[in-house]
């Protein structure tokens, strides 16, 4: 854990730390917007699922205004595959589906248990997306234990094995995280931000 912490504690001390500390405030200012803004950033969230966030990012530049909310699963599947997403049948549908709750920002806010109701009503959302959709609304007590931070944190032997991420699997992982968040004295959303770019070399979302 030594040896992440002093990774972590030299970007923080770096340029690259007001880049993440922007990023941070943009999701933290999520709870201002819209329900039409978080239903925008849950279908983000399906389509990053297993692809390339940056296409995503694309995808929802271009989407967020009508596709999301309006266009047939069809029309969506025939865009997506245009734009060679890997999975564009099945986000497609998904999209469709979770329009069910367009007004996600209101329910959400009514649930104590955020992550489980995502896990349970979001078809497409497993605990790492459903961890990625709340920090990217502004909640940070989650871990995202996507490949990058899964392999970072075999890299640094923090855990041993790469079994499949059950939800029993996720959660001791995350305690793992909490723990170096706590030693740094920041939240795992923010140690997420860092944890990325020491692996990636990126900022995105």
């Amino acid at each position: 854990m030594k040896e992440l912490v002093k990774k972590i504690e030299k970007v923080r001390n770096s340029e690259s730390k007001k880049i993440i500390d922007k990023r941070l405030l943009e999701f933290k200012s999520f709870n201002k917007k819209e329900n039409k803004e978080w239903f925008s950033e849950l279908c983000f969230c399906l389509l990053t699922s297993n692809w390339k966030a940056r296409e995503s990012i694309e995808i929802q530049n271009e989407l967020s205004k009508s596709g999301f909310f309006n266009w047939s699963e069809e029309k969506l599947r025939e865009y997506l595959k245009k734009r060679g997403h890997r999975f564009w049948p099945q986000r497609a549908q998904r999209i469709v589906l979770a329009r069910k709750y367009k007004n996600i920002k209101d329910v959400l806010l009514k649930e104590d248990d955020k992550r489980i109701w995502l896990v349970k009503n979001i078809k497409g959302l497993g605990m790492k997306e459903s961890s990625h959709f709340l920090r990217n609304v502004g909640f940070f007590d989650y871990a995202i234990l996507d490949r990058h931070i899964i392999n970072s944190l075999i890299d640094n032997s923090l855990i041993d094995d790469r079994k499949t991420l059950t939800p029993k699997r996720y959660i001791e992982i995350e305690k793992i995280m909490a723990k170096i968040a706590r030693n740094l004295s920041m939240s795992q959303g923010e140690l997420d931000m860092y944890v990325w770019y020491i692996k990636t070399g990126k900022i995105l979302k």
